[in-house]
């Protein structure tokens, strides 16, 4: 097997075991009141109602994270001398917004989970 056949097998697998994370936890509130998430991760930032008893709750998540910079220097000899060399990687902030949005429908005065939107890749 070629180093670039092994290298995309193994990112797909990666990528596999990745993907479902956070459907996984998702999955567990289905046929559970909306009640239970919201004990889990406070109220929703937006209820829509999709007509025919049935609701949208949706939580928005934003993750900050600080990502330092670096610097690298090289020393290189040459005719005249030392030489050294320096790279500079500046550093930035990685804002990042998800949104998890579960399917309800009423049941009494209550409203279960029938479904959930599955979280784009990067919020799994």
């Amino acid at each position: 097997m070629s180093f670039h056949r092994a290298f995309a097998v193994a990112l797909a697998a990666g990528l596999l075991l990745l993907a479902g994370c956070a459907s996984a936890v998702m999955k567990n509130y289905v046929g559970g009141p909306v009640e239970t998430v919201m004990l889990d991760y406070g109220p929703p930032t937006s209820i829509l109602d999709l007509g025919a008893g049935q609701r949208a709750y949706q939580w928005r998540k934003v993750s900050t994270n600080v990502v330092p910079g670096s610097a690298r220097s090289e020393v290189r000899r040459t005719r005249r001398g030392t030489d050294v060399e320096t790279t500079e990687t500046p550093g930035y902030v990685e804002r990042q917004e998800c949104f998890y949005t579960f399917y309800a429908r009423a049941a009494g005065e209550r409203w279960l989970i029938t479904n959930f939107r599955k979280p784009s890749l990067e919020c799994e």
